[in-house]
């Protein structure tokens, strides 16, 4: 009984942790981008005494529908980094788990140093410059995934250790290529762990507010997140619009994280017995 009760404190104080940390300052956003402007600026929690709704209409009509835009580039952005990050991540991870050679131990290493290593910024511009790829959505697809490949990496490879090596062997008997091994066999089962891979990416690739900011500059270029700067100005600012705004661009990634957050836990945790 005690432990029942135990639990049942943990799981309370969870639950009320996350609401002050994410469903307050989510009620806070949304009471405040239903306010006029002089009220939406006091920052306060209290109810509208008229709901504006047209906020979000004039979020969608700033700078020419510039947000359509926005969406375009910061959708093209998320999906081509996705899309490489699965494909490179899981076949390293499968290559670094299986081999543990010398030489992959050190490649294994230098990989996961990019978790701790932050990027430098003027040398990457720099280095952009000179591959003609800066102010580029391909450029910035390719600053993404160097930043998401070790991360990736690593849940790819822990992994790997749930997948036992007899599958290989019997696919090696049948006559088998490497390649054919792995995108036959060894890809399919790693439906679990790349939901997870999808969803944290993408989530994170499509919130990034400072890389764009850096190595994507001009209106034309413009992601979601940087659409927050038409709301704040120097002497000024329109929290009732920019309010408006983070939600617009909070509910897509929002609705993803919900229908898969089960997969989102089971991609994480799987392989940590044998890892």
């Amino acid at each position: 009984m005690k432990k029942k009760k135990l639990f049942l404190l943990g799981d309370i104080a969870g639950i009320i942790c996350a609401s002050v940390i994410y469903v307050i300052p989510f009620i806070f956003m949304l009471v405040n981008s239903l306010k006029e402007r002089r009220e939406a600026n006091l920052l306060n929690l209290s109810l509208p005494q008229v709901f504006h709704w047209e906020n979000y209409a004039e979020v969608f009509s700033a700078n020419n529908f510039q947000i359509f835009t926005a969406f375009k580039n910061s959708l093209l952005i998320t999906a081509g980094s996705v899309i490489l990050l699965v494909i490179t991540g899981s076949m390293a991870g499968y290559v670094l788990q299986r081999r543990t050679d010398k030489v992959h131990r050190f490649i294994n290493s230098l990989i996961l140093t990019g978790l701790m290593v932050p990027a430098a910024i003027l040398p990457t511009i720099w280095m952009m410059q000179n591959m003609h790829i800066y102010k580029t959505l391909f450029g910035m697809i390719m600053i993404e995934v160097a930043l998401q490949i070790p991360f990736t990496v690593m849940l790819y490879r822990g992994f790997m250790c749930s997948i036992p090596e007899e599958l290989e062997e019997a696919g090696y008997i049948d006559g088998c290529s490497k390649f054919k091994l792995y995108t036959a066999i060894v890809f399919p089962l790693l439906k679990p762990v790349s939901a997870t891979v999808i969803i944290l990416n993408a989530v994170n690739i499509f919130n990034d507010f400072t890389n764009p900011l850096y190595f994507l500059p001009g209106t034309k270029n413009v992601t979601v997140q940087l659409t927050l700067y038409n709301f704040m100005g120097q002497y000024s600012s329109s929290y009732n619009l920019l309010f408006a705004d983070v939600i617009i661009i909070t509910i897509p990634m929002l609705i993803l994280f919900i229908f898969f957050n089960k997969r989102l836990v089971a991609g994480m945790v799987a392989g940590a017995v044998k890892g």
